[in-house]
């Protein structure tokens, strides 16, 4: 081998490197996230807010583990499987997680119905369903997952637990990895058991739930909180849960509780801009899409994009164990005035810039 032929070797050995390091700083610079959700479908918020994290190009989805809440996990698992087909992203990870809250269970809420009064949401476990305010499957039990409205899917969710999962994940890349929860945090508190480690080992804890004292909105779905506004689903649904995660060491915590949602909702207007988008899934929102207001989406924006927070406000939050009237209310105290049991201080969005958000989320459906 001559002398330039050499060189050329080295050069052409160079620039892989250099290649291979640019691509590496690329990936790396992209934020990393994990998304628990109770991931009902087809659409609706729990999934359109998944389709706002696959369409971000600064984000690197790490996959979405999955718990009940607004139905099954098996359930909401194949509705992701699926999602995931009809986006063209496969390759994340689907991970299932807990069936039943940590206490928590039908029994014991019929029970507290019984003493204290009917809830209008009880996802899962709400056997009937308002007229011409959302089209879902029948009532049935965790074992069943009915035929999907959108096609089976193909794909499979992963062997591995959810907790496990978060785990290894966060030990995997410390200090980058969020954790962006948006249905019950069951499989967070969970993690957080079995890796004291865990919550400090992650970037931070984003979630949607909890409620303080959100302004009636002009629809079906304020019914939730018109007369009890502390009380929201998310948190009620494993309300021992979200008090233990609530207490872990994250380096920092945020929350998008209903108040700010109240202003928003994903009208046929929305809808019918998204579906004659470009995104693979734009038939698939045009057909099975319907008007929520958009809690989870409005959770996703606010970490993609902070500058669409209008108000936020630093206060210590807990929620309601006790087996009495309030139970799973969202606690709160001005800073410094907790009972001092372990309470942390979180960074609460009270308003959004609504309009500038509706455009944020119709121009990242239709990338």
């Amino acid at each position: 081998m001559n002398l330039i032929s050499r060189r050329l070797l080295c050069l052409i050995a160079i620039f892989a490197l250099c290649a291979s390091a640019f691509a590496a700083g690329a990936e790396n610079g992209r934020r990393k996230i994990i998304f628990d959700q109770d991931a009902f479908g087809p659409a609706g918020s729990n999934l359109q807010a998944i389709l706002l994290l696959l369409q971000a190009p600064d984000v690197e989805l790490l996959g979405i583990t999955v718990t009940s809440g607004d139905g099954w996990r098996d359930e909401n698992v194949a509705h992701t499987l699926r999602l995931l087909e009809i986006a063209k992203r496969p390759e994340i990870p689907v991970v299932p997680g807990a069936v039943h809250p940590l206490v928590n269970s039908k029994l014991r809420t019929e029970r507290w119905e019984g003493l204290y009064g009917k809830l209008y949401y009880k996802g899962a476990w709400t056997e009937k369903w308002p007229a011409n305010v959302v089209k879902r499957t029948p009532y049935h039990g965790p074992d069943v997952v009915p035929p999907l409205l959108e096609g089976e899917p193909k794909l499979q969710p992963s062997s591995e637990s959810a907790a496990n999962f978060l785990i290894r994940k966060v030990r995997e890349f410390p200090h980058q990895v969020t954790i962006l929860a948006a249905g019950p945090l069951t499989n967070v508190a969970l993690a957080a058991r079995l890796d004291p480690s865990f919550a400090s080992l992650s970037a931070g804890l984003v979630f949607m739930g909890g409620s303080f004292n959100p302004t009636p909105a002009n629809n079906e779905f304020a019914n939730e909180y018109i007369h009890n506004p502390r009380l929201e689903f998310n948190m009620r649904w494993d309300a021992e849960a979200a008090s233990l995660t609530l207490k872990e060491p994250w380096p920092a915590i945020t929350q998008i509780p209903v108040d700010p949602t109240t202003k928003t909702f994903f009208t046929r207007e929305l809808i019918d801009r998204v579906a004659a988008g470009k995104a693979p899934f734009a038939s698939y929102i045009g057909k099975f899409a319907q008007s929520f207001p958009m809690w989870d989406e409005l959770a996703v924006a606010v970490w993609l994009e902070p500058t669409l927070v209008t108000r936020r406000a630093s206060v210590l939050v807990d929620v309601d164990t006790a087996f009495d009237a309030n139970y799973g209310t969202t606690l709160s105290w001005p800073m410094g005035g907790g009972p001092g049991l372990g309470e942390r201080t979180v960074d609460v969005i009270e308003e959004v810039d609504v309009p500038r958000f509706e455009e944020f989320v119709v121009n990242l459906l239709t990338r």
